[in-house]
């Protein structure tokens, strides 16, 4: 099964099941879904960075600090953090991820999805997935917030970001 078959749960603005939709016509169509973002920190506490592959149905070779992707019809939140990954880092055996806040993100131009947030320590030697990453690497806090400026972001990935910021500033 291609990626734009999988089947999602389409939800309304306050995030409650309304239908389900093939993810390619979910995204034709610009239906409502929700999506899982993980911020993988190694053992020095870097955050892992990748690069996304070119064949990818949305934002393609831009650049991401999360892992994570769509939740699949009827599956949780944390059981598609967990899943999104391990599948992106390649590894098995990750502690569950720690669910942060939720939020939704919405471009104005058809994309919107209900977005949770989690953060995960991955201490496992990471094998990316070739056909979702072309290039990754963990860096240092700092270097990814210099970096926010000069490289191409994945936008939602980057209003996760900008979120996670203002969230730890609140405590």
């Amino acid at each position: 099964m291609s990626a734009a078959d999988e089947i999602l749960d389409i939800v309304d603005e306050h995030d409650r099941v309304v239908g389900r939709s093939a993810r390619g016509a979910a995204y034709a169509r610009g239906l409502r879904h929700r999506c899982v973002f993980v911020l993988a920190r190694d053992g020095e506490g870097r955050i892992f960075v990748h690069r996304r592959t070119p064949t990818k149905l949305v934002f393609p070779s831009l650049y991401d600090m999360f892992v994570g992707g769509v939740v699949g019809a009827g599956e949780a939140y944390d059981t598609a953090a967990l899943r999104e990954a391990e599948e992106e880092l390649g590894v098995s055996g990750l502690p569950d991820p720690r669910f942060l806040f939720k939020f939704l993100y919405d471009d104005g131009a058809g994309r919107s999805w209900w977005s949770a947030v989690y953060e995960v320590r991955c201490e496992l030697p990471v094998r990316p997935q070739a056909e979702e990453v072309a290039w990754h690497d963990f860096l240092p806090e700092d270097e990814v917030e210099r970096r926010l400026a000069d490289w191409e972001w994945v936008p939602d990935g980057l209003a996760a970001y900008e979120r996670l910021r203002a969230f730890r500033a609140t405590g």
